[in-house]
This record gives C-alpha cells, sequence and structure tokens, in this order.
C-alpha cells in the first residue's frame, strides 16, 4: 500500500477520499487556494499546502503548483479526484516523470478516450456498439449538414472534446442546423479551446446509463454495475441510482460485457465510468444501446455503486495505484439493494437555477437514520463562494428496494434544514417524488417534461 496522497481537489470530493485514505493509513496531504484557506479539506487532511490565488486557473489547475507541493511534502501519490486535473494526460505524465504515482489510468488511456471522435472509433474497434453519426476529421460546415441529412434528423452536434453539455446541440430540421453547428462550435472554442465537433443520430426518449469500471493494468478488469444518470438538466445529472430501473439480467449481461471490453481496448488501470445512451422508449433491450464516451476517473455518482456492492471504490483506486490487483474477480462482485443520490446545491430553482453564495447560516442534517449517507465539503458557517462549483454536498439513501430508498431519502430530505444561500433543497424532493420518477417512467427530458 502507499504511505502517503496528496488530493489535488477541493470540496466534498477532497473530504471523501481522506476518509478512506487514512482508514488505510496514508498520510494525507490537501492543497488550497486563498478562498479554502479555513476549508473542511484543509482541516481534516494532515497536512496542507497553499497553491494560489482563488481562481482555479491560478491554483487547481496549476499542475506545476501541484507537483511542487508533492515534492514539498514528500507525498509518494496524487489522487486528483474529479474535475480540476483529473483527466489531463500530461499532468498525469509529468506525475510519472517526477516519480509520483497518479492514482488514475495511464496518461495514453487518458489521450485514447478523451475525444469522443477518436474513442469512438476505439470502441468499434473492439466492437462495441457506438451511436450512428460522423466522427471524422472533415469540419466544412457543408460537408457536415450533408452528414446529418444522411444519418437522419434529430441529430445531436456534439464537441469532440467536450463534457457536461458544453457544445452540444440538438437539431431537428435541416434549416436549423447552420446556426446551431455555428452556436456549438463557438461554444466549445470558449469551453475547450477545440471548435471541432461531431454528428451523432439523436435517440428519441434516451435513458443515460453508465457502467462502474476497474482495470488493474495487468489485462483485468470488472465491471461493477450500471448506473441510470437519466435524470439531467440541461446535460447535466440532478438524481443518480443503481441499480438502473427496468435492467433486465440479459441487458445487463450484454451491458456490463462491453463496458469491460472497452476499458480493456485501452489497457485500463484504475476507476473508469462507460456511458451509454440506451432507446427508452420501451423496455430496456440488450441491443439497444450505444456507447457515449468513457469518463477516466472517478465519478462525482460513484457512492451509489459503493452502496450497492459494499465496496470502497477509493480503496480499490489507491490499492491499483500501488500495484495490487483488482480486489475482487467479476463472479465475487455483489449486488444488494437499491441506491439513490441526489446533488444538494447552493442555486436557486426560481431563477433558472442561478449559482447562489453566502454563508451557510445553518446546515443540518437528521441524525439516526443509518441508511442515509452524506458526503459533504463544507460545514455550516462556511461561505459558498463564486469561484468554485456551488455544490454543498451529495446525499445517498440505500434499501432493500427502489421504493424504500425512495422513501428513506425522501424523509431525509423532508428533516433537513439549510439557511443562507437558495438550494435546490424542496427541487429533488419534488422531482423524486414525482409519480413518473416513482414509476421508473425516466428520460433525458424528464425535468424539462414535468
Amino acid at each position: 500500500m502507499l504511505a502517503s496522497v496528496l488530493i489535488a481537489n477541493r470540496g466534498e470530493i477532497a473530504c471523501r477520499i481522506i476518509k478512506t485514505a487514512r482508514r488505510l493509513g496514508l498520510r494525507t496531504i490537501a492543497v488550497y487556494s486563498d478562498a479554502d484557506r479555513d476549508a473542511l479539506h484543509v482541516r481534516l487532511a494532515d497536512e496542507a499546502v497553499h497553491i494560489g490565488p482563488a481562481p482555479s486557473v491560478e491554483s487547481y489547475l496549476v499542475g506545476e503548483r501541484i507537483l511542487a507541493a508533492a515534492k514539498q511534502t514528500g507525498a509518494q501519490s496524487i489522487h486528483p479526484g474529479y474535475g480540476f486535473l483529473s483527466e489531463n494526460a500530461a499532468f498525469a505524465e509529468a506525475c510519472e516523470k517526477a516519480g509520483i504515482v497518479f492514482v488514475g489510468p495511464s496518461a495514453r488511456a487518458i489521450r485514447a478516450m478523451g475525444l469522443k471522435d477518436g474513442a469512438k472509433a476505439l470502441m468499434e474497434q473492439a466492437g462495441v456498439p457506438v451511436v450512428p453519426g460522423y466522427h471524422g476529421e472533415r469540419q466544412e460546415a457543408e460537408f457536415l449538414k450533408r452528414k446529418a441529412y444522411e444519418i437522419g434528423y434529430p441529430v445531436l452536434i456534439k464537441a469532440v472534446a467536450g463534457g457536461g453539455g458544453k457544445g452540444m446541440r440538438r437539431v431537428d430540421k435541416a434549416i436549423d442546423f447552420d446556426a446551431a453547428l455555428a452556436s456549438a462550435q463557438r461554444e466549445a472554442q470558449s469551453a475547450f479551446g477545440d471548435p471541432r465537433v461531431l454528428i451523432e443520430k439523436f435517440v428519441l426518449n434516451p435513458r443515460h446509463i453508465e457502467v462502474q469500471v476497474f482495470g488493474d493494468g495487468k489485462g483485468n478488469a470488472v465491471h461493477l454495475f450500471e448506473r441510470d444518470c437519466s435524470a439531467q438538466r440541461r446535460h447535466q445529472k440532478v438524481l443518480e441510482e443503481a441499480p438502473a430501473p427496468g435492467m433486465t439480467p440479459e441487458t445487463r449481461a450484454s451491458m456490463g460485457a462491453a463496458a469491460v471490453a472497452a476499458a480493456r481496448a485501452v489497457d485500463y488501470s484504475g476507476a473508469g465510468t462507460i456511458e451509454f445512451i440506451a432507446d427508452g422508449s420501451g423496455a430496456l433491450r440488450p441491443d439497444g444501446f450505444w456507447f457515449m464516451e468513457m469518463n477516466t476517473r472517478l465519478q462525482v455518482e460513484h457512492p451509489v455503486t459503493e452502496a450497492i456492492t459494499g465496496q470502497d471504490l477509493v480503496e480499490w483506486q489507491l490499492r491499483v495505484a500501488a500495484g495490487e490487483h483488482l480486489p475482487l474477480a467479476q463472479d465475487e462482485v455483489p449486488l444488494k439493494g437499491h441506491a439513490v443520490e441526489v446533488r444538494l446545491y447552493a442555486e436557486d430553482p426560481a431563477k433558472k437555477f442561478f449559482p447562489s453564495t453566502g454563508q451557510l447560516l445553518r446546515l443540518r442534517a437528521p441524525a439516526n437514520m443509518p441508511h442515509v449517507r452524506t458526503d459533504m465539503g463544507v460545514r455550516e458557517g462556511d461561505d459558498v463562494t463564486m469561484f468554485y462549483d456551488p455544490m454543498i454536498g451529495k446525499i445517498i439513501a440505500h434499501g432493500e428496494t427502489r421504493l424504500v430508498a425512495l422513501r428513506t431519502l425522501r424523509g431525509f430530505l423532508s428533516r433537513m434544514e439549510v439557511a443562507g444561500p437558495k438550494t435546490n433543497l424542496a427541487f429533488l424532493a419534488a422531482a423524486m417524488g414525482h409519480e413518473a420518477f416513482m414509476a421508473g417512467d425516466i428520460d433525458t427530458g424528464f425535468i424539462d417534461r414535468h
């Protein structure tokens, strides 16, 4: 096992990694910006190093400062969490050159799966089903428009280097294509410094189902079942659950095999997620899902997988990074019950979910609810600033059945007290209590529709 780990992140994910690392006996090192000097993750770690001003481009996104902090403290490894430098191949490479273990996949795997067009071509070669579309190099507007016509409307224009819904536009008619393409390219250039796009067939009533995979870089790879992340707002996940409602053993086996094949195609090491789009117009089918992309990192929603498998995915990451084999073989991975997660944000649903800032005057969770887990990155009295993602934390409930998990989580939310910034607490309770959600009638249009 590794002796020490520097967490190149902040907020709830930094706190969550520190918790597992300390349980395993690792010395933990936090990094912090000016805005995070008194943050919870700084207080939880054994050591903490200041890395710069509040803006992330001057602190958490500066790989040289993270590496300098690691060398200063003698950190044996760096865990990037998610976001920031977690999928930065150059940073993973820099860690390796500095003799520091990067807790994640190889730079080669990050690069192979980092661009949507190249990843889709690789998946086609590996026999993984891919959404019909154009993933080539040509970017002339007229050529792309012709490809969209050949694919058949509706189509999705997606940024090649995209994520989080940026650089993505749905187009229903050819007359709207030119404007949508220009808009997607501008947004892609602004967000990722790369205006290139691909064109995909838009799957009607799509469900977003992803599979947690793990590899050890020694030829071994497994999946830890699926998560349904279909309840989204502007392509951002809002509620996640595992396993997916309506999943059949046949479809799970087919989807899991495809996900493992995807991981093996890049000799994957560590935690990753294979994201599929599934046809939600009827029952889930073994031939009704297609590869979208791979996230070469831990996901925000990983706790629901931990709840149904009883595994600590951060521990798996640290063990694999230390050179160990996977803790379990595929047929040893358990599946117990159902778990649901919501993301509690400082935002105002009444004002188009605009981020809300200010001091958390009150943040109290109900006590004595053993089947609920809270992953928080702030405490009562802390400030939610304008500099970072306004997530307060995540709340996860586990139950023997989906209905039990939903009722448990709704009960918890109804007794939770948050004051200060506006939050989406009431919105979350309303969404998960909606009759369509309770019935499992969910696709990516659920929130907009209701």
